[in-house]
């Protein structure tokens, strides 16, 4: 079935799996947006893939405590606890808890 979008315009084919699709899950209504205006709408109001509207996060650099490589990590470091790599902290917190 040939549709056309109701944001861009464009023609777009709601094909036989995805009318089986929507059938199946009792949606009775035709998709009103193309696959590509459905996706930007998404994550537009998914603000950016994290389920809310937060902004993308900010990481931050640091100098890992365990082996000197650089880490790269979602807070920022405060300089009163150890900071590890991706590697260094898998293999630490592998034992049970990390140690602070």
């Amino acid at each position: 079935m040939t549709l056309r979008c109701r944001d861009c315009g464009n023609d777009f084919l709601f094909t036989v799996g995805e009318q089986e699709f929507f059938a199946s899950r009792g949606l009775t209504n035709n998709p009103s947006r193309c696959p590509e205006c459905r996706a930007a709408r998404k994550q537009q109001q998914s603000g950016g893939g994290y389920g809310d509207s937060r902004s993308r996060r900010e990481f931050f650099s640091a100098v890992c405590s365990n082996c000197g490589r650089e880490a790269r990590v979602p807070f920022q470091p405060r300089g009163d606890r150890p900071v590890y790599c991706s590697e260094c902290f898998q293999q630490i917190n592998a034992g049970g808890s990390p140690r602070y």
